[in-house]
């Protein structure tokens, strides 16, 4: 990704040219592939009507940081989704600009574009994170603003309309450019730098510790956490699916059931990457776990039984695959290992 200084003088020359020059075209933006997922074969998903450009980045981001986008222009995507926190926060339900708490933990955003699933959001709703982005506008408990309101006021501002015009070569600001823009950004937004992707190139070397959680992980008469979570040969630590984990014996929230209408869907969420577990805290769909030993416990002895409990979770019946206090500080080790802090540090992910 070319650099906020270079991308400023860019900026600059376009704006004091005319929108009727002709030939003009936003420039491409390969997206920095890293290394590890490059060499797993991992092909990132980006769609042919919306091609990354360092113009609709740029706009895509100073949109997911503007206050403009709510109605009381308290809020901005980033207060739910901050970069500090792997772009989630750090409260169990996040509260939308009237005070009001939702039901669900915010999703940590990073390495949107291998999403191959793709359905967003806990309980797949979104179709595409063009989609996904268009909810939380209207939605009277996150922005409560409407799309009319949001394009007008977009519209009216001394910048945006140039703006929209480098990234889409028009300034008439439309909802389905708006989101266009937003997914451009959060596309960016990748994390593949952690001690374990380091590890994985050679480069770092893991403790007998985190060694040991790393075997737990992966074994099926012990943590057996890599059917959900991916494997080293699948560095997105996540299969994107959606399970039941023994939460719950009924549920309040119905989760992707309630997008089916599919019974056998009930209570199951989306399996969330477990990469940088050390900055997403607290976890879970509704973030009932405040800490990474609470997971490991929930996994080890708490599980619930229920209709649609998945498979997966062999143990059921003694309530978890019953590790000893040892086995969860490897198991804890380990994971730690996937955070990686360069991310949350990234200067293109601040505002």
């Amino acid at each position: 990704m070319k650099s906020r200084i270079v991308y400023t003088c860019f900026v600059v020359f376009f704006l004091n040219c005319s929108k009727e020059d002709t030939g003009y075209e936003p420039t491409a933006l390969g997206l920095d592939i890293p290394q590890i997922f490059a060499e797993n074969i991992i092909t990132p998903i980006i769609p042919n009507d919306n091609p990354q450009t360092i113009e609709g980045v740029a706009l895509g981001k100073r949109l997911f940081f503007d206050k403009i986008l709510s109605s009381d222009g308290s809020q901005a995507c980033a207060s739910c989704h901050s970069p500090q926190n792997a772009f989630t926060d750090n409260t169990p339900t996040s509260d939308g600009i009237d005070g009001i708490f939702g039901t669900r933990n915010s999703m940590p955003l990073f390495n949107l574009a291998w999403n191959y699933g793709e359905r967003f959001n806990w309980d797949g709703k979104a179709l595409s994170l063009e989609r996904q982005a268009e909810e939380p506008i209207e939605n009277p408990i996150e922005l409560h603003s409407s799309w009319e309101d949001v394009v007008s006021r977009l519209q009216s501002h001394s910048e945006y309309p140039e703006l929209f015009q480098l990234a889409f070569k028009t300034n008439t600001i439309t909802k389905e450019l708006t989101t266009k823009a937003i997914a451009q950004f959060e596309r960016t937004l990748i994390s593949a730098n952690s001690k374990f992707d380091n590890y994985s190139l050679g480069q770092a070397t893991l403790t007998p510790q985190e060694l040991n959680g790393l075997d737990l992980f992966l074994r099926e008469d012990k943590g057996d956490c890599f059917h959900c979570h991916g494997n080293p040969n699948n560095p997105l630590w996540t299969n994107n699916d959606f399970h039941n984990n023994g939460l719950d014996t009924t549920f309040n929230d119905l989760g992707l059931g309630a997008i089916t209408g599919d019974p056998n869907d009930n209570g199951k969420f989306r399996s969330p990457s477990l990469r940088n577990l050390a900055f997403t805290a607290p976890f879970m769909h509704d973030g009932r776990f405040n800490t990474i030993d609470e997971v490991i416990n929930h996994y080890s002895e708490g599980l619930q039984n229920s209709p649609t409990i998945d498979p997966l979770m062999k143990k059921i019946d003694e309530g978890g695959v019953q590790l000893s206090d040892q086995e969860k500080a490897d198991l804890k080790a380990f994971l730690l290992t996937l955070s990686d802090p360069s991310f949350i540090n990234n200067p293109e992910f601040q505002n």
